[in-house]
Formats: C-alpha cells, sequence, structure tokens
C-alpha cells in the first residue's frame, strides 16, 4: 500500500486540522503523531508539505493571525461604534468559558506564554500576530475617538498596545479558570480606563 500523500490531499485542510490540534494541546505536548492523525498525512507527506513540526507549526500561525484579524476587521467595519466594538471583544472573553472550544484562549497568547523568546522562528511569528492584532485595536480606538467615546489627545498606539497587553492578561485569567463574573469585572475596568478622563 502507498504510504504517500493521500489522492484528495488539500493543504488548506491540513493546514486548518493541524492548527486545531495545536491550538488544542500546545506547540509542546503536540507529538508528529498526533499532527499525523489530525492531518491523515504520513510523515514523508506532512514533511514534503510543511517541512518539519516547527515549519509547520508557524505556517499555523500565520494562518490563525490572518484568520482573526480579517474576523475582527469584519466585525469592526459592521460595528456600531468604535468603542461598542471593544465592548463586544473584551466581554466576549467571558462567553468562552462554555461551549465546545471553552478557555482554549488565543493562540498567539498562547504560544507566547508557552515558547516565549527561546525559538526565534516562533518568536517572529508571534511577534507579527500581535501588531496585526495591535492595528485593529489602534483602527478601534481612532474610530472611537472620532465618534468622541475617547479623547482624542490620547494616544491611539499606546492605548493599542494597552489594549492588546490587557486582552493577553484577561485569556490568560481565561485559561487560568476565572469566572464569567470575574472576567466581565475585569472587561468593565479594562474599558472604563479608556474612556475615564485623565
Amino acid at each position: 500500500m502507498s504510504t504517500g500523500r493521500p489522492r484528495n490531499f488539500d493543504p488548506e485542510r491540513a493546514l486548518e486540522q493541524a492548527m486545531a490540534c495545536f491550538w488544542r494541546q500546545g506547540y509542546e505536548a503536540t507529538s508528529l503523531a498526533d499532527l499525523l492523525a489530525a492531518t491523515g498525512l504520513s510523515k514523508s507527506s506532512l514533511y514534503q508539505a510543511f517541512g518539519g513540526k516547527q515549519a509547520l507549526f508557524e505556517r499555523c500561525l500565520a494562518r490563525y493571525r490572518e484568520l482573526i484579524a480579517e474576523g475582527l476587521e469584519a466585525t469592526l467595519a459592521e460595528a456600531p461604534s468604535g468603542l461598542g466594538f471593544l465592548h463586544e471583544l473584551f466581554h466576549g472573553v467571558a462567553q468562552e468559558t462554555r461551549g465546545r472550544h471553552a478557555r482554549r484562549g488565543c493562540l498567539v497568547v498562547n504560544t507566547a506564554n508557552e515558547i516565549g523568546p527561546r525559538t526565534p522562528g516562533i518568536a517572529r511569528e508571534v511577534g507579527r500576530g500581535t501588531r496585526r492584532f495591535e492595528a485593529v485595536f489602534r483602527h478601534a480606538v481612532e474610530r472611537a475617538q472620532g465618534e468622541g467615546d475617547i479623547d482624542p489627545d490620547r494616544d491611539a498606539a499606546t492605548l493599542a498596545r494597552y489594549l492588546i497587553t490587557a486582552m493577553a492578561g484577561l485569556r490568560t485569567q481565561l485559561r487560568a479558570g476565572a469566572s464569567a463574573g470575574e472576567l466581565h469585572a475585569i472587561a468593565d475596568v479594562i474599558l472604563g480606563s479608556l474612556t475615564r478622563q485623565h
């Protein structure tokens, strides 16, 4: 029996399956055997298509970044206000305490906490993800400033970096087992700091 690439091999589908596996288990806990089982590929096919485990993970991080960022941008475009978008986003974390993917968190934040800077290729992808999400937050802040909900004299870039930091902390609390009520309360503090007079 052939051990080559399946006849209906779809690189995009395989990448999504691998991403789900890494997201569920984390980078270091995911074995090659896990990836082969998730994608249905043989070892040789996986290496030919994606390279080794790290190269595949870097591709997964890049794909996750674009999927999430594009979704956020679409949601922001449809939101009634910039501040309303941020309210839904931060309070939405509390909803992740239940459901099919409860407490899975953000793949980029999870990876930053798990790997840190010790693996340069992965760290670069984490940095790209952070900057991509930061750009969405900056757009939301600038929109809220234009709508009169956030003081226009406050630096939008700094507020966007603050929101990235706050979201990472909120998601860490989520994975640590904080309740929905606790997460809603934290979100209120974060959002209140944007509109408080300075």
